[in-house]
C-alpha cells in the first residue's frame, strides 16, 4: 500500500473495515502521518483528510471507552492507548494546519479556509478532551495551541463562517468560534468532576449550546465585571473570572447572557415532559438526569459566576481516606459492624453479666492506632492523602495511590489532620498528575456521622433479609443542613418504607432526596411507626 498517493489512500478508506478498532486505527494513522510528512497537492490532502474524518472520529471514541470510565493512572496499560488517541488528533490538526500554511501561499483553497480552520480547532480541542475524559492534568501547551488556531482564524477573518459538519449532532454545521467556544463551555462545566456519561452530555451540550454564546474585545459591549469570564489567548490555560486577567489585545470576554435564558427554556420544556432527544440533548439523556445536571450548568455557563461557597486556604497535614463502606463503618464505631440481631444478643449478655456480678467497668474505647492496626488485619485500612488546601466545605488532597481507584460523586470516610472523629465526605473531583500523583476534591457532609442499620422492606421481605451498616447525620442548623440517613446507592424511592435500627428498631419512611453518588443516597426520613418492644 502506496500511503503518499492520494487516491490509493481514498479507496482504502472506502473499502476499510470498523470490525477490528486496533487495525483500523493503525490504518488511519498510517494515512494521515504519511501524507502529513509527504504532502501532495493542498486540494488532494484536503480529499482525504475529509474522507478519512468520520472513521478517526469512530475509531477515536471507540478507543477512549477503555479509559474514559475512571481515572487514568500514567502508568497503567490503557495510558498506551490514550497517548495513541491524542497523537492521531494532534497528527491531523497538524495535517490542517499545513494545509492552510501551503494555501497561505499559493491561494487554490481560499474557499476552503473557514473549513480549515474549523477542522483544525475541532483536532486540537479532541487532544483536551482526551485528557478531560481520561481526568488528567492537561500538558504544556494544549491550550496555547488551541488559543492560537482560533487567533489565526480571527486573523483571516473566517472565525464567525459556519461551515458543515456532518459530525455535529444537533446543527450540523459549526464556525471557528463556535468550537472554540464549546470547548470553553466544557471546561466551565468542571470537566474533573464528572462521570463518564455526564462528561459526554456536557461535550454534545457545549456542541449545542455554543451558538448561544458570545467573545468580545474589550469595548463590544463587554464591561469588566469581576465575575464575568474571559480567555486571554496569549496563556496556557483556559477560562478564568475577567478580573484575575492582564487586560490587553489577547483577552476576550466570555459573554453567556443569551444561553442562561435559553437553558431556562430548556429545563422548563423538560419540567414539561418534553422527550430530551427533541430538544438536542440526547437519546441517552433522561429528563430527570439531564434537568437536575443543567440546572447546575445554568451558573458557570449563563452567570458566569464560579459559585463557590467557601474561600480556599492553605493547609498541611495528612488526612486518612476510607474508601470501602464497610470499613467506614468500621472506622466511626471502632468495631466491625454488627447487625441488630447481634446487638440484642450483646446487650443480653451484658444484662446477665451486671446481674450476676454486679456493675461492670465500661470498656475503654480503642485508640486511633488500634483501630488502624485492627483495620489492617481485617482489611478494612484507610490511606493517607497529603492535604493541599481546604475550606470550610471539604479539602484538595493528593497521594499516590497503590490498588486504590475511586469513583467520581463516592462516599468516603475522612479523619482530618486536626481531628479524630471519621466525617462522610463526596469526591467532588478527580485528576492524575503525569508523576502519577492523583489530587482530589472531597467535600464533607455537615456532621458527625453515627453507624446504625437499615434493610429495604418489600412484600416478599422476611425477618432473615440482611441489614446493611447505614449513617445518620444530626441537623447542622448553622449550614441549613437537615437530619438525614445515608444509605447505600439505589436505594431512594420516593415514600419507600425501610426499617432502620439505630438506639431501637423502627419504620421509616423515605421523604426526600439530599445527596446522591455512586454509592449512597443521602435521604431525609420520617417516622412510620415504632416497633413494638
Amino acid at each position: 500500500m502506496d500511503y503518499r498517493n492520494p487516491a490509493a489512500c481514498i479507496d482504502l478508506l472506502r473499502r476499510l473495515r470498523q470490525t477490528n478498532v486496533d487495525e483500523t486505527h493503525a490504518e488511519l494513522t498510517r494515512i494521515v502521518t504519511t501524507l502529513r510528512s509527504y504532502p501532495p497537492a493542498p486540494n488532494q490532502h484536503l480529499e482525504v483528510l475529509e474522507a478519512a474524518r468520520p472513521a478517526i472520529v469512530h475509531t477515536q471514541a471507540e478507543l477512549a471507552r477503555s479509559y474514559a470510565a475512571h481515572p487514568l493512572p500514567p502508568e497503567s496499560r490503557e495510558n498506551l492507548i490514550m497517548e495513541s488517541v491524542v497523537s492521531l488528533w494532534r497528527e491531523l490538526a497538524r495535517s490542517y494546519t499545513r494545509i492552510i500554511l501551503a494555501d497561505t501561499v499559493n491561494g487554490s483553497l481560499a474557499e476552503n479556509m473557514p473549513l480549515l480552520f474549523q477542522r483544525q480547532l475541532f483536532s486540537l480541542g479532541q487532544v483536551i478532551l482526551e485528557y478531560f475524559r481520561a481526568r488528567r492534568s492537561l500538558p504544556a501547551g494544549a491550550w496555547t495551541d488551541l488559543h492560537a488556531a482560533f487567533a489565526a482564524a480571527e486573523r483571516h477573518e473566517v472565525a464567525r463562517s459556519r461551515v458543515a459538519d456532518p459530525l455535529n449532532d444537533v446543527w450540523r454545521a459549526q464556525s471557528s468560534a463556535e468550537c472554540y467556544v464549546s470547548l470553553l463551555l466544557t471546561d466551565l462545566a468542571n470537566p474533573y468532576g464528572r462521570t463518564q456519561r455526564e462528561l459526554n452530555w456536557i461535550i454534545r451540550w457545549a456542541q449545542r449550546f455554543a451558538p448561544y454564546c458570545a467573545l468580545k474585545r474589550k469595548g463590544e459591549d463587554a464591561p469588566d465585571v469581576p465575575l464575568r469570564y474571559g480567555v486571554d489567548l496569549a496563556a496556557d490555560h483556559g477560562v478564568r473570572p475577567a478580573g484575575v486577567l492582564k487586560a490587553g489585545d489577547s483577552l476576550r470576554h466570555f459573554d453567556g447572557s443569551r444561553l442562561a435564558s435559553h437553558i431556562q427554556a430548556v429545563v422548563s420544556q423538560l419540567k414539561q415532559g418534553v422527550a430530551p432527544s427533541s430538544l438536542g440533548l440526547g437519546e441517552d439523556c433522561p429528563a430527570l438526569a439531564g434537568g437536575r445536571l443543567l440546572v447546575m450548568l445554568y451558573r458557570p455557563w449563563g452567570l458566569a459566576s464560579a459559585g463557590r461557597k467557601f474561600s480556599r486556604r492553605g493547609a498541611h497535614g495528612a488526612l486518612e481516606m476510607i474508601s470501602d463502606w464497610n470499613a467506614i463503618a468500621f472506622h466511626i464505631d471502632g468495631r466491625p459492624f454488627a447487625p441488630p440481631s447481634s446487638r440484642t444478643v450483646s446487650t443480653v449478655k451484658a444484662d446477665i453479666n451486671a446481674l450476676t456480678f454486679g456493675e461492670r467497668a465500661p470498656e475503654a474505647p480503642l485508640s486511633i492506632a488500634q483501630i488502624r492496626e485492627e483495620g489492617t488485619r481485617l482489611g478494612l485500612s484507610g490511606t493517607q492523602w497529603e492535604v493541599v488546601d481546604q475550606s470550610v466545605g471539604g479539602f484538595r488532597l493528593r497521594c499516590r495511590p497503590v490498588g486504590q481507584r475511586l469513583d467520581h460523586h463516592q462516599l468516603v470516610g475522612i479523619r482530618p489532620p486536626d481531628g479524630e472523629a471519621v466525617l462522610l465526605a463526596k469526591v467532588s473531583w478527580l485528576m492524575y498528575r503525569p508523576d502519577g500523583t492523583l489530587e482530589a476534591g472531597v467535600s464533607v457532609l455537615p456532621g458527625v456521622p453515627s453507624v446504625a442499620a437499615a434493610r429495604t422492606l418489600s412484600a416478599r421481605a422476611s425477618s432473615h433479609d440482611p441489614y446493611q451498616p447505614c449513617y445518620t447525620l444530626p441537623a447542622v442548623p448553622a449550614l441549613k443542613a437537615d437530619a438525614s440517613v445515608v444509605l447505600p446507592g439505589g436505594w431512594f424511592q420516593p415514600e419507600r418504607v425501610i426499617e432502620l435500627h439505630v438506639d431501637r428498631l423502627s419504620q421509616v419512611r423515605l421523604s426526600s432526596l439530599m445527596s446522591n453518588g455512586s454509592n449512597f443516597d443521602q435521604v431525609v426520613v420520617k417516622p412510620l411507626r415504632q416497633s413494638p418492644a
